[in-house]
């Protein structure tokens, strides 16, 4: 019987709600269930038993359909283009347990699971009607009757004197209690993506915006500031990258123009224009992956170094680091974060062309780090090219790129070289790329790591890979199918992915 009425109880959401005015949990139920259930007590069980079966796939169906309705806004906001919060007011039913002031700190540790549990609505309230009392807000979807209880729940409910009894309170609902996607979900056209997440840049939110989402940007842009604490600027890209200084255009939303941020990245600091250069938080896990592959002593060189992510974890590792960066706003940039987090006296910063700084003060260095005391040397030499778009064409700068005897394979620069792929084998296009931009093969000698999904179809991928003497040294016979030294590890490929 418990099982039956939850399976009906549904129903009781028709009733329209006429007053803020508490009632009895009689007033749930509509007189024709009440009749129907007074017949099915008289009802053999076998029959019971097979109406479970026969409505075992409507609860689930019936909450996914109440949800949609009972926590969104209400349905004139459709359309809405400038946003009114006024129009968001909402009341809803929703079932309360009448309790007791003093007993309610024991109660709600046993009514984890009938408890409502909705962000930003209180699950205690006063009592309209008792001044002494108290209200428990309970999961509409869950609580119905007493027998929505479970055993050990009325067992507490007795121990401490609350009548199980479950009335229903009409709660106003305004736009502070609707989510952002439940806002956009209800404002944007049926069927239309929406837009809920965003790229945190200090106080900045950063969207990507589709066609569709346009005619709304303004409206999108105030909710991710009403519905996200410290954000008090949105920004949308109105262009592609530019591969040659890595920024792109942008239009403010809402909020402040104000672009000058400051980010915390893997407990450090950086400070920057965010509409003159480039940040991305979701390389955050990356610029950590490659510090933790470096050892104190280690040499780092980062081509594309921007404002500074890779090169000042790797400086505050002990390690010698080399970074440049062609935009002269992310050079002055890294300059200043690399005094902000105190390493500037172990960072040399260059504002070159990445060839340019891999054919002068790349060469230079490695001239003698590759030297013929290089035998004693127990650290690595490690390359980062983090320029997805364009990168694997700047490996080019490493032919013959250095003069004289070769050292030993296990001294030679390891690359990691990053990549955008739309094939249906990501990491073996990026193999095949890469291979053909240097002329070797490098199918067995590197390996492919995933960085991210940049969009559908579209993979970010990172290639590493030791640099083969025949392609590093003047006058070396390059074999096109292998090169010496041991691999680095196993290589991946799109089944890993």
């Amino acid at each position: 019987m418990r099982s039956l009425l939850k399976q009906f109880a549904f129903s009781r959401r028709r009733l329209k709600v006429e007053s803020c005015r508490i009632t009895e949990s009689a007033s749930l139920i509509l007189l024709p269930w009440a009749s129907l259930i007074q017949k099915l007590n008289r009802v053999p069980v076998i029959f019971l038993l097979d109406q479970r079966k026969r409505f075992s796939t409507m609860p689930e169906i019936e909450t996914n359909h109440r949800d949609s309705e009972l926590f969104s806004p209400p349905s004139e906001v459709r359309g809405m283009t400038e946003l009114d919060r006024t129009a968001f007011k909402k009341t809803v039913t929703i079932p309360v347990l009448k309790v007791r002031k003093e007993v309610v700190n024991k109660l709600m540790r046993s009514l984890k699971r009938a408890a409502l549990q909705r962000p930003g609505i209180k699950r205690v309230i006063e009592d309209p009607e008792d001044g002494e009392g108290r209200l428990i807000m309970l999961d509409p979807y869950k609580m119905f009757t007493v027998d929505s209880f479970e055993k050990e729940e009325l067992s507490i409910l007795k121990q401490l004197n609350v009548n199980p009894q479950i009335s229903k309170y009409n709660l106003d609902l305004t736009y502070e209690n609707f989510k952002s996607e439940e806002i956009l979900r209800a404002v944007l056209p049926e069927g239309q993506d929406v837009t809920s997440g965003f790229s945190r840049v200090g106080h900045i939110a950063h969207l990507n915006l589709r066609d569709h989402q346009l005619p709304y940007k303004h409206l999108i842009g105030q909710v991710m500031i009403d519905k996200n604490p410290g954000i008090t600027s949105a920004v949308n890209k109105i262009n592609n990258i530019d591969n040659t200084y890595r920024n792109f255009e942008m239009e403010v939303l809402s909020g402040e123009e104000n672009m000058m941020t400051k980010v915390r990245e893997n407990n450090y600091t950086y400070e920057f224009d965010f509409s003159k250069v480039y940040w991305n938080p979701r390389l955050s896990t990356e610029h950590s992956r490659i510090t933790e592959l470096l050892k104190p002593g280690d040499v780092l060189f980062d081509v594309f170094a921007g404002v500074g992510p890779f090169a000042i974890p790797a400086a505050k590792k002990k390690c010698t680091v080399f970074a440049n960066d062609l935009n002269p706003e992310s050079h002055k940039w890294l300059l200043h974060n690399c005094k902000l987090n105190k390493v500037d006296q172990k960072v040399k910063v260059f504002n070159l062309d990445g060839r340019d700084f891999l054919q002068g003060p790349v060469r230079e260095e490695l001239m003698q780090q590759l030297g013929p005391l290089s035998k004693e040397r127990k650290h690595s030499v490690h390359i980062v090219m983090n320029l997805p778009a364009k990168a694997i064409e700047f490996l080019s700068a490493f032919k013959a790129l250095l003069e004289g005897q070769p050292c030993g394979s296990e001294l030679l620069p390891i690359v990691h070289c990053y990549s955008f792929s739309k094939d249906a084998n990501p990491a073996k296009d990026v193999q095949q790329r890469a291979a053909t931009v240097l002329g070797i093969s490098l199918e067995a000698y590197s390996s492919v790591h995933l960085v991210r999904n940049v969009a559908p179809n579209k993979e970010m991928l990172c290639i590493t890979f030791r640099i083969p003497a025949a392609i590093l040294y003047k006058n070396q016979t390059v074999n096109r199918d292998n090169h010496e030294g041991p691999p680095l590890k196993r290589q991946r490929t799109d089944k890993d992915f």
